[in-house]
């Protein structure tokens, strides 16, 4: 069989990328699509990158950029301090590359540069780590940064009534473009769920692994998903993001 399978932010939490990849039974021949935020929060980050470029020589993988993953490579190829970073998880990823040579930094930064801004299937599915704020879909977007960064998509979503048909002038012109956008960026944990939640055609699969959630991959034809013990259990002695 092969499956399309979705995955949230993984926040330097190898172990849970362990766990999802073996509960959701994983072969070569599914396809994975990485929704971003591979680092930063817990202590393994130079570990998720190195999995994430051996997984993509072995089957078809998506890579899509995340503000996170951004910051990281700003820090590796400029050596630039930046204390805000620092302070949203950034801290546990620098300590982290102290015992990461030369090379493997290089080949990291190739890896962070490779990254896609986002994924449009032959379905209409788009996949990104944000969103975006044209109206007029992805292709119109006036700062491209913000599809790493953005949370009005989310935030409408979340606000929408759900009474409003598709066919209606309230339902926002930006979700018409696609059948459905899978992102990640703003943990459901927010609104006090550890599950991937759909508003309007919204999926948002960040489940909160930087904190208190765990991590999820989900099929997206069957909507099946399959999670990770919540990741702050795998790494006691550490905060993540909290």
């Amino acid at each position: 069989m092969n499956r399309i399978l979705v995955i949230g932010d993984i926040h330097g939490g190898l172990h849970a990328l362990h766990q999802i990849m073996e509960r959701a039974n994983v072969t070569k021949n599914d396809t994975l699509i990485f929704l971003g935020d591979y680092v930063d929060g817990w202590s393994q980050s130079p570990e998720v990158i190195d999995y994430l470029i051996e997984l993509g020589e072995k089957q078809n993988c998506i890579f899509i950029n995340g503000n996170h993953d951004e910051l990281l490579l700003e820090w590796l190829s400029e050596s630039e301090d930046n204390l805000d970073w620092y302070r949203h998880g950034g801290e546990s990823t620098v300590l982290a590359y102290r015992n990461v040579s030369s090379e493997t930094k290089r080949e990291h930064i190739a890896f962070l540069q490779s990254l896609k801004p986002y994924y449009l299937d032959d379905k209409k599915r788009l996949f990104i780590h944000a969103g975006f704020t044209n109206l007029n879909g992805i292709d119109y977007e006036y700062f491209p940064k913000l599809f790493s960064w953005d949370r009005t998509l989310w935030e409408t979503a979340l606000a929408l009534d759900d009474s409003i048909s598709k066919e209606s002038e309230f339902y926002p012109k930006r979700f018409k473009h696609y059948h459905e956008i899978y992102i990640g960026h703003t943990p459901v944990t927010r609104i006090n769920k550890t599950v991937p939640i759909q508003k309007a055609n919204v999926w948002n699969i960040d489940t909160g692994a930087a904190f208190k959630g765990p991590l999820t991959i989900m099929d997206i034809e069957t909507k099946e998903y399959w999670q990770s013990e919540p990741v702050f259990t795998l790494y006691p002695f550490e905060k993540g993001r909290n």
